[in-house]
């Protein structure tokens, strides 16, 4: 509870022993008419009367229509003129000013942003499988998973290429008050690993693990066709 907050309810309490409006008033160190206020809040709200309103500042008001040109722009690659390869807050609000006369503030931009979970800045990668029987593949594994035959297991195997062990110049720092583990940037390699691993997806499991110096076809292991199709 706040001092205001406990000001608030000493007003209410010595008024609900009989006391004057003036007495009070001196007793609380307020005006007469704090004391007035405080008693109508109180009789018309109660408890929640005596908590402090939040007193919010001026609304921008912004048309909806503007609203739904600020997403739909976000949603957009910048036109090639703008020389931009990500929107930021306030060049949304730009471009709509000097090319369509809507007025939106960088402020207005970013809470729109955060409302709808909008992050242009960001950027994600893909990757396309060279192997013409990639489609076939992904759709046999996620049948299997799908519909999976009675009694069966099914595994996931997936590689971890090139596991370098490396070792470190100088022994590594640990954690320290205010401080993260260090260590050096220079390292001397003792030689790379292929490391593969059979795993319970549900549980993490590990249930067969084969290292090989090369990385070349195993034995009952299907060829290069993406990553679905190597599980």
């Amino acid at each position: 509870m706040t001092a205001d907050v406990a000001l608030r309810a000493r007003i209410v309490l010595w008024a609900g022993e009989g006391r004057r409006r003036k007495d009070i008033a001196e007793l609380a160190g307020v005006s007469a008419r704090t004391v007035d206020r405080t008693r109508t809040r109180y009789a018309e709200s109660g408890m929640a009367g005596l908590v402090e309103r939040k007193r919010g500042g001026r609304k921008e008001q912004v048309p909806p229509q503007t609203r739904s040109r600020v997403i739909a722009l976000t949603r957009m690659t910048p036109p090639p003129e703008s020389s931009l390869s990500h929107w930021s807050t306030r060049t949304p609000a730009d471009h709509l000013k000097r090319r369509e006369g809507i007025k939106a503030s960088f402020h207005y931009v970013a809470r729109i942003w955060r409302e709808e979970n909008l992050k242009p800045h960001r950027s994600g990668t893909f990757k396309l499988s060279k192997n013409p029987a990639c489609a076939e593949k992904v759709a046999d594994i996620v049948g299997l998973y799908l519909d999976l035959p009675g009694g069966a297991v099914v595994l996931s195997v997936d590689e971890k290429t090139q596991v370098q062990a490396l070792d470190r110049t100088q022994p590594v720092q640990p954690v320290a008050f205010a401080a993260t583990e260090k260590r050096t940037h220079d390292y001397v390699r003792h030689g790379t690993t292929n490391l593969f691993a059979a795993l319970n997806i549900a549980t993490g499991e590990v249930l067969r693990v084969q290292a090989e110096p090369e990385r070349r076809e195993l034995p009952g292991r299907p060829e290069e066709g993406g990553e679905a199709a190597r599980r």
